[in-house]
């Protein structure tokens, strides 16, 4: 066959029926290669589709640490069950996996090397809003679509409204500004008239001081420290100052706004100072939400879980394919899945089936596509492996996740409901609620 398509060729040459000597050149290479292209005379190569290639930006160290190995196990589960269905587009997906470091400047190089190095197509992350801050206009620059599971900040929808992103950007995690009604409600239920607010000094914690103190007033409730929050450097490591400025107007609860490896430390350092009592109690937010989160903080000199009694709220990972989900995770891993793991499952999902309904793997065509798949109309699933054979075989989807719905709005939002949270005096994590909130 090589040889005959060097006969062709050869006479084409002779005939002077190609004008293009770079073309040639490569056909020529091509052939002694031994490579399966056919050159026509309009002087095309056509080759075969190439892999759909997907990054995860995921904290494997830093302060959210304790979230990020198990999202990356999340995302590397939906690719290895992609690729045992028939992957995309008749090719395996690749994913290459990058440590934020719960850094914006770690993750923002990050960022560059998946989209001008690996030349990714979509990236699941950033966790952190900041990172995410830090990696979405490298995103949007090189054209990739980047899916967050958790970074909640409604920074990210305003500058969304404002075009900023131009469709590449999206989460599957509701923004905080439905959070901030959450945690309003819950302290409204829990009969706290006055809070004050002790936050880490990032996209995170400032996105949800702007959105629970509107929201808690809105109901009758007080912030004490409403023109100067409490705040603290995400890379602090003693807190004495800012517990003291939190705690000292004796409000009826501080709302801890952080993450599990600082907020431990606050948590200590409040109970060094005398402040954990009846008097005034904790809330929390979906940042503090780890399993292990009483064990970080320690017991009292009695014996007892300091954080025992502090209450909190988390996106619910409630969506149709949960169970699904669970039962693969824990069967895969030999362990349960943790609070943003669905949402992680679902980033990656999304991703693959918008680059096989766009019938190519790049960014702009992974973007155009992404809500036909997320959002009805279409035939509802929730089998990732189900809703690609759907897909190729010509059908409309409306996937159905682990995480939520995750019907996407204009601005890559969805909308969902929060966990009402606990720790129990065993140190047991348990969810004791559910609050409904926001919409599209």
């Amino acid at each position: 066959m090589k040889m005959q398509w060097l006969s062709r060729l050869r006479w084409q040459l002779r005939c002077g029926q190609t004008g293009d000597r770079q073309w040639l050149k490569k056909c020529v290479w091509v052939a002694i290669a031994g490579l399966p292209l056919y050159c026509a005379t309009a002087c095309q190569v056509i080759e075969p589709s190439p892999s759909l290639r997907i990054g995860s930006l995921l904290p494997i160290t830093g302060d959210l640490a304790q979230y990020g190995s198990s999202m990356q196990d999340s995302a590397a589960l939906l690719v290895s069950t992609v690729n045992a269905c028939g992957g995309v587009l008749g090719r395996p997906v690749d994913l290459v996996a990058e440590d934020d470091q719960t850094e914006p400047p770690a993750g923002a190089a990050a960022m560059t090397k998946l989209a001008e190095v690996n030349r990714v197509a979509g990236v699941v992350g950033a966790a952190s809003s900041a990172v995410s801050s830090a990696a979405v206009d490298l995103a949007v620059r090189n054209q990739v679509m980047l899916i967050s599971p958790s970074s909640t900040s409604p920074v990210f929808t305003e500058r969304a409204k404002r075009g900023d992103f131009q469709g590449f950007w999206a989460r599957t995690a509701p923004p905080d500004t439905y959070q901030g009604d959450a945690l309003a409600k819950l302290a409204q239920t829990q009969g706290f008239q006055t809070v004050a607010i002790l936050a880490i000094n990032n996209d995170y914690g400032n996105g949800l001081i702007g959105s629970f103190i509107p929201a808690f007033e809105a109901l009758g409730g007080r912030v004490t420290n409403k023109e100067k929050p409490t705040r603290y450097l995400p890379d602090a490591s003693t807190f004495d100052s800012e517990v003291q400025a939190a705690f000292q107007d004796k409000p009826d609860a501080v709302l801890l706004i952080a993450y599990p490896e600082t907020g431990s430390l606050v948590l200590k350092t409040a109970y060094q100072q005398g402040f954990l009592n009846p008097q005034t109690k904790v809330m929390v937010t979906d940042g503090m939400k780890e399993a292990r989160i009483a064990d970080l903080v320690g017991k009292n000199t009695a014996g007892k879980y300091i954080a025992a009694g502090i209450v909190g709220t988390a996106p619910s990972a409630g969506g149709p394919a949960l169970q699904e989900f669970q039962q693969r995770f824990t069967a895969h891993y030999q362990r349960p899945p943790k609070v943003y793991d669905p949402n992680t499952w679902d980033a990656a999902a999304l991703l693959v089936l918008a680059a096989e309904a766009a019938k190519t793997v790049t960014g702009p065509a992974i973007q155009k596509h992404l809500r036909q798949v997320a959002n009805p109309p279409g035939r509802s699933v929730t089998d990732v492996c189900q809703a690609l054979a759907l897909v190729r075989s010509g059908q409309d989807i409306n996937y159905q996740g682990a995480s939520s719905n995750v019907d996407l709005n204009e601005w890559g939002d969805v909308a969902g409901s929060y966990d009402v949270w606990t720790i129990e005096p065993s140190g047991n994590l348990k969810v004791i609620g559910e609050i409904a909130v926001g919409g599209k």
